[in-house]
């Protein structure tokens, strides 16, 4: 039977991996953060259940950041607080937070000076840039259209961008998640192409009290 191969990287059985469950208040639902794999200057992680992902030290993933690998483990950082994850160990878990702790994500700026993270919407995985500049959330086509958003029930317009004028479609979202943060009809628009990246535009960051700190970016929930 053929097995999947990934150079470099030394991968424990998904079921020995250490989760980290981040517990917030009740009626929000918990995630799971299980180191699966480590490599130089990476770490592979899995967040609730999904596949496996390589973040680099520094980067983020549902609002994990990776700080440093180990031979066994790596240092991840959680609303702000910094956690160790051990490859082949019992689940680690936070103690019972309090709602404005669940409700928080801290971002770590890429090399662009960009804050990128994974995401969903609808319940499936999408990647978003923090863009300020941005008055709605903005998807591509494709990444629309995964999240079984129907265009035809939209509202047809042209947005002003960067390369120009776009044709997009502006749209209700039912859940927008990123990290412990789930937002619920949010306003978006769908442009007719495929982005990059997904932008998080003011109509999700104007329920976030936000705060910067060097490289990093706080995203805590006000409302």
């Amino acid at each position: 039977m053929a097995t999947g191969f990934i150079p470099w990287v030394r991968i424990a059985a998904i079921a020995a991996a250490a989760p980290l469950w981040l517990t917030g208040a009740s009626g929000a639902s918990a995630a799971e953060v299980a180191l699966v794999g480590l490599a130089a200057g990476r770490a592979v992680l899995s967040v609730d259940g999904g596949a496996p992902r390589m973040v680099p030290v520094g980067g983020s993933l549902a609002g994990v950041r990776v700080l440093g690998v180990q031979a066994e483990s790596a240092s991840v950082e959680v609303d702000g607080r910094r956690r160790t994850l051990r490859l082949g160990e019992q689940p680690l878990r936070t103690g019972e937070a309090r709602t404005a702790d669940a409700q928080t994500v801290r971002l770590g700026a890429d090399r662009g000076g960009h804050y990128v993270s994974e995401g969903s919407v609808n319940g499936v995985p999408v990647r978003f840039m923090v863009d300020t500049g941005a008055t709605f959330i903005s998807l591509g086509r494709s990444d629309a259209l995964r999240a079984g958003i129907e265009l035809a029930r939209g509202q047809a317009g042209i947005s002003q961008t960067a390369n120009g004028p776009a044709r997009v479609w502006k749209v209700r979202l039912n859940t927008v998640r990123l990290g412990a943060i789930t937002l619920n009809d949010v306003e978006a628009v769908v442009h007719a192409t495929d982005l990059p990246v997904a932008l998080l535009g003011m109509s999700f960051l104007n329920r976030m009290e936000m705060r910067r700190d060097g490289d990093a970016m706080t995203l805590r929930r006000r409302y």
